[in-house]
């Protein structure tokens, strides 16, 4: 363990903690920094100046990042009959009606992603709010998972559209990719997301919007980003000679 702390110390001491960095060299940083071995996953936290307590300040939704999240993203159904031979023959992982909720329920299954729901299920999967509503995989109509056109919601879970919400703390937590994105990939997935939630803003929000935006790899140490910098990335990629 010691051996990890030293290269986290190192790579922590690259790092100005003061400082907001550009998109660009935030993703240039982060790849420098890294010290796992394994292919790690890059994440965004964006702190938003958001009051979460009152219902017309929270942030929901969805987006389909532009470069995906490099990772096979499991689908779980919970339909009856046509829906749910709709949903297999759309590449659902797993397929099932009350028999999924009850390994839901039951032996704490929950090896999936996303989670889809026909309407008339949605009796049985309210009773695994408590389970699936903590690991933001409740099937919900505002973002689209709650539908009986099954095989267009997975096909879009698969093909990498993801959830976003505000959690207690009024912080969005997003994956952004892979630490082996070429950085234009990341950076890409990284603008669609800010831009994103700057169109989600609710309009009851007051003050400051978005607060502070972090970018770390999964074992790696935070980067802070200039939140006021996504205009300027489209013209730096096309200034930057391919």
């Amino acid at each position: 363990m010691a051996h990890h702390g030293k290269k986290y110390a190192d790579a922590r001491a690259k790092i100005d903690r003061e400082r907001e960095y550009s998109p660009h060299e935030a993703v240039r940083l982060m790849k420098e920094t890294k010290t796992a071995k394994f292919d790690e996953s890059v994440e965004v936290h964006v702190r938003t100046g958001l009051n979460v307590r009152h219902a017309d300040e929270q942030l929901r939704g969805t987006i389909a990042l532009p470069y995906g999240l490099g990772k096979d993203v499991r689908v779980a159904v919970f339909a009856r009959g046509d829906k749910a031979r709709e949903a297999e023959e759309a590449g659902a992982d797993v397929v099932g009606a009350e028999d999924l909720a009850e390994r839901v329920q039951n032996d704490g299954f929950t090896d999936f992603d996303v989670a889809i729901a026909t309407p008339d299920m949605m009796p049985v999967v309210g009773r695994l709010g408590r389970i699936l509503g903590p690991q933001g995989k409740m099937p919900n109509p505002k973002v689209g998972t709650v539908t009986m056109d099954v095989a267009k919601a997975v096909e879009e879970s698969k093909a990498g559209k993801v959830e976003y919400r505000t959690d207690r703390t009024a912080i969005v937590h997003m994956t952004v990719g892979k630490t082996s994105f070429p950085d234009e990939h990341l950076l890409a997935n990284y603008q669609a997301i800010l831009e994103e939630l700057i169109r989600a803003k609710p309009s009851a929000a007051k003050g400051k919007y978005l607060r502070s935006v972090v970018l770390a790899s999964t074992m790696g140490p935070g980067i802070k980003i200039d939140p006021s910098r996504t205009k300027d990335l489209i013209e730096a990629e096309e200034a930057v000679p391919a």
